[in-house]
């Protein structure tokens, strides 16, 4: 048998075609990976950015709590709430260096507390804070988006009770729950401390009595991928709404807090 060959220019052509084709297709997959890269870079970005948001609205709203408590109490003198002093609350609260660092625009000068009332009258009002949160995404050219969070207060009014107002009686205070009384009624154990973590480290976590924290049972079966836990508390839960994470306080007299022992921090 004779071997067959191609002629010279025959086999030219063809190498020069295996070449073309392989050549195409890694300049092909190379586009596709400067594509790919930008996309994931973007991405994460993005991911970053979402939960800065979602701490700084956690944050807002802890300090909302904060400022309508001190707003509760202030309206004792005045059935009136000043913007001013809301401001200055929740800053206080959340930390002006926090805010100025954060991607809140203005910082700790672009908290508004403009649209809160209260009713003279029935001493309900609704506390407000709108804030601007800007994404430095300059090639989507994405304007500050605003955010708004509000909790409704009622004025304190004081208690009142036969007897009640003797100077030698001392006031304390207590909780629905609570196994102890406190003298400070800005006892750290009453004022909660509500952090959001992520659910998927929840089991290495540890209060600080160093107990576990397990699921709440109201508001944890709808799960979620963020959870909002405090630090003295042993549950965690879905919902900044649930009634796990809200605290009642009474002032009631010392002599009528029966089988309730002294705080550790501020019942001595």
């Amino acid at each position: 048998m004779k071997n067959k060959t191609l002629p010279s220019h025959s086999r030219n052509s063809y190498l020069f075609g295996r070449v073309s084709v392989s050549a195409f297709k890694e300049a092909s997959i190379t586009v596709e990976a400067a594509m790919a890269v930008p996309i994931f870079f973007l991405a994460v970005v993005a991911l970053i950015y979402l939960m800065e948001i979602m701490a700084v609205q956690t944050a807002m709203r802890a300090g909302l709590q904060y400022a309508g408590k001190r707003a509760a109490e202030e309206t004792y003198v005045v059935t009136m709430v000043m913007p001013s002093h809301l401001e200055h609350d929740i800053v206080e609260a959340v930390g002006a260096k926090r805010l100025d660092r954060s991607i809140v625009v203005g910082g700790s000068g672009g908290i508004k507390c403009s649209g809160s009332r209260i009713s003279p009258r029935t001493g309900i009002g609704e506390v407000m804070v709108t804030y601007e949160v800007r994404l430095p995404i300059p090639m989507f050219g994405v304007p500050p988006v605003k955010y708004q969070e509000k909790i409704r207060i009622k004025a304190w009014v004081g208690y009142e009770k036969p007897g009640f107002d003797k100077d030698d009686e001392e006031t304390v205070y207590v909780t629905e729950t609570g196994m102890v009384y406190h003298k400070d009624y800005h006892c750290t154990y009453l004022e909660l401390s509500i952090h959001m973590i992520p659910s998927e480290g929840i089991e290495n976590l540890r209060n600080e009595s160093g107990g576990k924290y397990y699921p709440c049972e109201y508001c944890m079966r709808n799960g979620g991928s963020g959870v909002y836990i405090t630090d003295t508390g042993n549950r965690y839960h879905s919902s900044l709404s649930c009634s796990g994470l809200k605290r009642t306080v009474y002032a009631v007299p010392l002599s009528e807090v029966i089988g309730k022992g002294a705080c550790s921090r501020c019942g001595r």
